[in-house]
């Protein structure tokens, strides 16, 4: 389940995610589960068809993310890999980056993060953040409705509804 809040040229992704990292740095071994945040660009399509026609909505290039992790070892409630990306480039996360503030209160976190748009675009690179206060305040509009997907997308992980392990092969 995804969760996409649209706000005109940016977009923010919410999804559950369970992870493996093929390269851990040590102590970050093993399975992770969580929820996952990028912060994404819409990309402009060209029109298409009548008036009436449905128009594409391309979510593209991700500028900021944000992992709401824990080892899987460790158990639900654990917030030992909770992590952010301040800065990505063509779509690839720099090291990750540990704050105890995430730790202490992941969702409060998140809100101070995303109620600071112009530093998040500042940090990728974005220029122009004039063409973006649009999106800024109808994020800011949004905000209470971003936390409650966001807190109950975590509680539904450490039910383990979601981000479950794969399923194994049975051939």
């Amino acid at each position: 389940m995804k969760s996409v809040f649209c706000f005109g040229r940016l977009a923010l992704v919410i999804e559950p995610l369970y992870f493996i990292d093929p390269d851990p740095h040590p102590g970050q071994e093993g399975p992770e589960r969580g929820v996952r945040l990028e912060l994404r660009m819409v990309e402009p399509q060209p029109a298409r068809g009548s008036v009436y026609a449905s128009q594409p909505i391309v979510i593209d290039r991700s500028i900021w993310r944000g992992d709401l992790l824990e080892s899987v070892a460790a158990g639900p409630g654990a917030r030992d890999r909770m992590h952010y990306h301040p800065g990505m480039r063509d779509n690839e996360p720099g090291d990750r980056v540990f704050d105890r503030h995430l730790t202490d209160d992941p969702v409060g976190w998140v809100a101070r993060e995303l109620a600071d748009l112009p530093r998040m675009l500042d940090r990728s690179d974005v220029e122009e953040f004039d063409g973006f206060t649009a999106d800024a305040a109808a994020l800011n509009d949004m905000l209470p409705q971003i936390l409650e997907v966001l807190a109950t997308t975590l509680d539904k992980v450490r039910a383990g509804e979601l981000a479950t392990a794969p399923a194994r092969d049975s051939r």
